[in-house]
């Protein structure tokens, strides 16, 4: 990724890895923290040249396109923390090669920096490795969600992906514990989901016949009861694997709330009582794993099959749980 000095005029020769993407996006990606409606306004001014042309926000550049990038100089509004160093850090990987690579995303880790948060696993990854050329998100996880996490080391490859992702081709399946009963094992959710903005400013989604088409299957993996749930004030849970047929935003989270069990620990769809009786039972976190992935390999067409076991302190609760229900 080049180099970019915001108070000087910059002209920057587009490298084979940067071809083929839409000029404001490509400006977005190396003008960080300057709005897309600023970066929009200097194209059609003509203070971006393309190859010593004027150029429009949509037009794609290729590879030896010179982009002339005028000083960009805004007035950014920066809390303390946002002026700290972003600190490098290494995930486990759970594949790596030239063209890909997955992590298991840790719970209370965004994938990326904005929204109040300075910085994510993209940017830690990226200072980590300062010898990778090319370093991008391909989809992402919820801050409180773990588990598989897929990281593009070239264009090329997240192209691919992302082909992929809207031919809804890579199998997603997660595990989820959800607060309450699911009578069928096996349940298809197809309830449209709705993007809004919440009373706080944050982002929400709910059912809606407004909303965009959705799918997910559920299928019930152990139902626990009884004793140890009676005794911090709880009947019924449910512990499911979520598979995505679609993947909109929250849309396990908001599909288990519709079907009145929703996913523990979730501080936003969830059961706020039911959440705090958990946390006697040590669940501090929302119970959502991305556990698998399936998909073809971007660049080879190899087919691979990704696995991210619970994390420790989810399957200690789930083995609780199944230890008392043995016991009664």
């Amino acid at each position: 990724m080049p180099t970019i000095s915001k108070d000087l005029v910059n002209h920057i020769s587009i490298s084979d890895e940067d071809a083929g993407q839409r000029l404001d996006n490509f400006l977005i990606k190396i003008l960080k923290g300057v709005p897309k409606s600023h970066i929009q306004r200097i194209i059609r001014a003509g203070e971006v040249r393309l190859n010593k042309k004027r150029c429009k926000p949509t037009d794609r550049i290729e590879a030896g396109d010179v982009l002339r990038i005028p000083p960009v100089r805004i007035a950014e509004k920066q809390r303390p923390s946002e002026n700290m160093p972003v600190p490098a850090r290494d995930f486990e990987i759970v594949y790596e090669d030239d063209a890909m690579l997955v992590v298991n995303k840790p719970s209370g880790v965004a994938v990326h920096g904005g929204s109040g948060v300075s910085f994510g696993v993209i940017e830690q990854l990226r200072r980590a490795h300062p010898e990778a050329r090319y370093l991008e998100l391909v989809h992402r996880l919820d801050k409180d969600t773990s588990g598989l996490l897929m990281v593009a080391k070239k264009r090329s490859a997240l192209v691919k992906l992302h082909e992929a992702i809207r031919n809804d081709h890579p199998k997603k399946v997660y595990l989820a514990l959800g607060v309450g009963r699911l009578a069928q094992d096996k349940l298809n959710v197809k309830l449209p989901l709705f993007k809004y903005t919440g009373a706080q400013g944050e982002k929400m989604v709910r059912v809606s016949e407004n909303g965009q088409h959705a799918h997910t299957v559920l299928r019930v993996l152990k139902r626990f009861s009884g004793g140890l749930l009676h005794q911090v004030g709880l009947s019924d849970l449910t512990f499911v694997e979520a598979t995505l047929k679609t993947g909109r935003t929250h849309q396990i989270r908001v599909h288990m709330q519709s079907q009145q069990c929703p996913i523990a620990g979730d501080e936003r769809y969830g059961d706020y009582q039911a959440n705090k009786r958990l946390q006697k039972l040590g669940l501090k976190r929302m119970f959502l794993h991305a556990a698998e992935l399936h998909l073809q390999h971007p660049l080879t067409g190899e087919p691979l099959k990704l696995v991210a076991p619970l994390p420790q302190e989810l399957e200690q609760l789930v083995t609780v749980l199944a230890h008392q229900q043995k016991a009664e």
